[in-house]
């Protein structure tokens, strides 16, 4: 490997490291962000309702 090549793949990590340490700072803005409800919610769980007499589930 010559020393042209050598820097190349020095200056190529380096690019990189910078990349990740940016990326990184954006992916912690998300745990200041205020967590937004699911669309699904339920308002808790749901009572349970039994089978009437001489039914049966399975899977």
């Amino acid at each position: 490997m010559s020393e042209a090549e050598f820097d190349y793949l020095l200056e190529t990590v380096r690019a990189e490291i910078e990349a990740d340490v940016r990326d990184d700072l954006r992916s912690q803005e998300m745990f200041f962000a205020p967590i937004p409800t699911a669309a699904n919610d339920n308002d808790g769980p749901w009572p349970l309702i039994p089978f009437p007499d001489g039914w049966q589930a399975s899977c």
